[in-house]
């Protein structure tokens, strides 16, 4: 089997070649003789035989600049490499590490620039190296990923020049590439405890059969006192003349999918993080542990089309698959197509299965159309249908209105979380199992809700 290939991103080197057209530059040093020839000024008054001195001290300058210049040659011989100190995460604090070879027989001061996007960092890196002559030096700085996905990073630019720093030529190193931003890697570790509860329950039901659990049939026996009457067997019973019941037991590699919402009601920021990124670090947690409780994941993002789609399966590589997907997923500024998702869901996963569906409700006076999408589903799959609540309404709820405008927004804020309640209670109705969440709560209270469904043999 093919070895899974690291997340942090591979190293990329690149030699230094000019820049522009001409690549060539006065060094600071140069403009400070150029004002303390100035001085030569002041004897002008009193002879004009000065004015030889200070000819000769510009063309004195002029020539040393351009010998300067010509001792800055073979900038080939210059080399720079990037390295990232582990994978790029959201909002997670990564080190890179730029390392510079001078390969010229003179030592070299240069000034480096590493053009980032502004997703990794709010400005370029600006690194300051001095290098003798065939050795090696390197600097790091910190890179803070705002957004997921994919982004370019482009060309390193420098300024070289000698130690007395009088002329200066422009260059750039090729370390264009492109990394991935993956959803945060630390949540795994801050959710040890639900990995442990998982494993444990897993080996329980390998030590003990839950019979008269779950909906997998198992065999058949007479009818015990107890037994419910909806699992009696009446054709064995007909056959036998006395009843029969159906033992059943739960599901082992069940499908649980995860089916994260891109549309513009999920683009909402809530501090730095919007509410597609807390689905998309939950939906990744909660993967992983069904996946370490002996289920097979699968993945679900769409918008007005869908976006990533990932049939059911375990182990490292689909978890591996999971994850880049899930990095993929963006918030799209339209309303996402619920319907459609939905059919391609059922298409897909005909067999009953666990559908985690994470999403917002739109403020409209019909039904909205995720609630119609989800109850549709009910009647094959059992859905965990998650909606992500809105602090800012409850804020407002909460407080005590004190003049006219403050009872309007009070009004509206109980009238739209009284209208969430109303809609929530009707999918629970249907056989959903329909909550409001906090964000920062969703990754908790979906893999307890999992763990709790897994215990009593529900799915």
């Amino acid at each position: 089997m093919n070895q899974l290939q690291p997340l942090a991103p591979p190293p990329v080197a690149g030699r230094a070649r000019p820049s522009g057209r001409w690549g060539l530059a006065f060094g600071d040093r140069f403009f400070i003789l150029l004002l303390a020839g100035l001085l030569w000024i002041g004897p002008l008054f009193l002879s004009w035989r000065f004015v030889v001195g200070l000819i000769a001290w510009d063309a004195l300058l002029l020539i040393a600049w351009l010998l300067e210049l010509f001792s800055l040659r073979n900038l080939q011989q210059i080399s720079v490499e990037r390295r990232f100190a582990s994978p790029l995460a959201l909002d997670e604090t990564t080190q890179v590490r730029l390392s510079v070879v001078n390969s010229k027989r003179a030592g070299i001061r240069l000034q480096l620039l590493d053009d980032l996007p502004t997703q990794l960092r709010p400005s370029p890196a600006q690194l300051w190296f001095s290098i003798p002559p065939g050795q090696e030096r390197f600097q790091e700085y910190e890179i803070r990923p705002r957004e997921r996905g994919d982004c370019e990073l482009g060309p390193a630019y420098l300024r070289c020049q000698t130690w007395f720093g009088i002329a200066q030529r422009w260059a750039e190193a090729d370390l264009r590439q492109t990394v991935r931003v993956y959803p945060s890697l630390q949540s795994a570790k801050r959710h040890q405890l639900f990995l442990l509860r998982s494993r444990r329950i897993e080996l329980e039901r390998r030590l003990v059969r839950q019979q008269g659990q779950g909906r997998e049939f198992e065999y058949l026996r007479e009818f015990r006192e107890g037994d419910e009457f909806r699992d009696i067997c009446w054709t064995a019973t007909a056959r036998r003349g006395k009843p029969v019941t159906r033992v059943h037991r739960a599901e082992r590699n069940q499908a649980v999918w995860m089916v994260i919402d891109c549309g513009r009601l999920m683009r909402a920021r809530l501090g730095k993080l919007s509410k597609l990124d807390f689905a998309i670090d939950a939906a990744l947690n909660l993967a992983q542990v069904a996946s370490l409780g002996g289920d097979r994941v699968a993945l679900l993002g769409y918008g007005r089309r869908i976006q990533q789609r990932l049939a059911p399966s375990r182990g490292h590589h689909h978890m591996r698959a999971m994850l880049d997907q899930l990095a993929r997923l963006y918030g799209e500024p339209s309303e996402a197509d619920h319907l459609r998702a939905a059919g391609a869901l059922m298409s897909m996963q005909t067999r009953r299965s666990l559908i985690v569906w994470i999403t917002d409700l739109s403020e409209t006076a019909m039904t909205p159309e995720v609630i119609q999408a989800a109850m549709r589903m009910c009647a094959r799959h059992l859905v965990l249908f998650v909606v992500i609540g809105q602090p800012d309404l409850k804020l407002l709820a909460s407080k005590r209105p004190e003049t006219a405008e403050d009872l309007y927004r009070y009004t509206a804020a109980v009238e739209t979380l009284n209208r969430r309640e109303v809609l929530l209670a009707r999918m629970q109705e249907r056989g959903a199992l329909a909550m409001e969440v906090d964000a920062h709560q969703i990754s908790t209270t979906a893999m307890n809700k999992y763990l709790e469904l897994k215990e009593r043999g529900q799915f």
